[in-house]
């Protein structure tokens, strides 16, 4: 069997600084500015690593350098490289090496990303073989990621030893900017993908907003509004459930960011992970995080600002969460789920939490640090 692995060196850098994305040349020279690190990588080889007891049965072609050959190597794999190295990483290089994958006959591509490199993938090979992504963007909508790095590993495992497995038509789906710039976040379906499908593996698109939201939405901000203490920082989480908090006080809201209120005051917009830790410090906090419909995460996802660090520091204790009933039923039983990148954090939400449903109902809700 042929694997392809390519890792996008550049995706997520945005997400503890708080640009949301690294998608164009001054995003990604800001987010180095302001102290990003590269995400991808760490997150590529906890995927390949799940693969080291089939690393001789198989044959992995890689992309060059930190697109996938250098995390190959340091775990004992000895890559096919197909494309060159390049002084900077352009989207374009996923593209041309991912056509160069599939002539060359890989039966899997494995990739780590967000939606952007998902799209770039499906620009280049559409479904002409299966794919599972390591979820390593600032923003994953698509279903074709896996829902933790190891996760992808796992699949890709099963697959490549021969294991039925059911192969889905899943989403590559991306932030519609047009939507976004009207201030409503909507992702837009750009096409399909094969993946081979694991129900506890791999996650769900993200959904979209359910009517009767609005109500409910509406009575959790005013129970929260009610509850909040003084001299308490508040990290008001990204969108658009926790945008009616502010909205009630008064406040500027970041749809895609994190804010901080204090005595239910603004005190800073759109924080990176260093900015929080600062206003935290020698300060009681506490944080307030929505779930990703369909998906379930609290942690992870469009909200790296809030990093393993943050949240160590805050308390699981000192943790709001908030959803309607419909965005928690659209979980179908599934958990809530964490993934900061920090494993000894994400094991500390390991059983039941309190989840705001409305003004006056609360849910027990189970949650999973991946």
């Amino acid at each position: 069997m042929k694997l392809g692995f390519i890792v996008n060196p550049i995706a997520g850098m945005g997400g503890k600084v708080g640009l949301k994305g690294t998608d164009g040349e001054e995003v990604l020279e800001k987010a180095i500015e302001l102290g990003a690190l590269p995400e991808s990588p760490k997150k590529a080889k906890k995927a390949l690593e799940i693969l080291i007891p089939i690393k001789d049965q198989i044959t992995l072609l890689t992309g060059p350098g930190n697109m996938g050959e250098e995390e190959a190597i340091e775990l004992g794999f000895n890559p096919e490289v197909v494309g060159e190295v390049k002084d900077k990483y352009l989207s374009e290089d996923t593209e041309k090496v991912a056509v160069e994958m599939v002539q060359q006959g890989i039966d899997l591509l494995l990739f780590a990303g967000g939606d952007g490199t998902a799209r770039n993938i499906f620009n280049a090979i559409g479904d002409k073989v299966p794919v599972i992504g390591i979820p390593a963007g600032v923003k994953i909508h698509s279903g074709v990621y896996a829902n933790h790095p190891r996760s992808a590993g796992e699949v890709a495992l099963k697959y490549l030893q021969g294991e039925e497995m059911k192969v889905k038509e899943m989403e590559v789906m991306d932030i519609d900017e047009e939507a976004f710039r009207q201030g409503q976040v909507t992702a837009k379906l750009y096409g399909y993908m094969k993946v081979p499908f694991e129900p506890e593996l791999v996650q769900n698109q993200k959904s979209g907003g359910i009517v009767g939201e609005e109500a409910a939405l509406d009575g959790i901000s005013d129970k929260i509004i009610e509850q909040m203490e003084e001299d308490v920082i508040y990290i008001i989480g990204s969108g658009t459930s926790t945008r009616p908090i502010m909205e009630k006080l008064g406040l500027p809201n970041t749809l895609l960011g994190i804010d901080i209120v204090k005595n239910r005051e603004l005190v800073a917009s759109d924080v990176n992970e260093k900015e929080i830790l600062k206003y935290i410090e020698g300060n009681k906090a506490k944080i307030i995080v929505t779930v990703i419909g369909g998906q379930g995460y609290i942690f992870g996802r469009g909200n790296q600002q809030i990093s393993g660090q943050v949240v160590k520091k805050v308390g699981k204790e000192n943790i709001i969460i908030i959803a309607s009933k419909q965005k928690l039923m659209s979980l179908e039983g599934r958990p809530l789920l964490v993934d900061t990148g920090d494993d000894e954090v994400n094991s500390m939400f390991n059983g039941y939490m309190k989840v705001r449903t409305s003004y006056t109902e609360e849910a027990i809700h189970m949650v999973k640090g991946l």
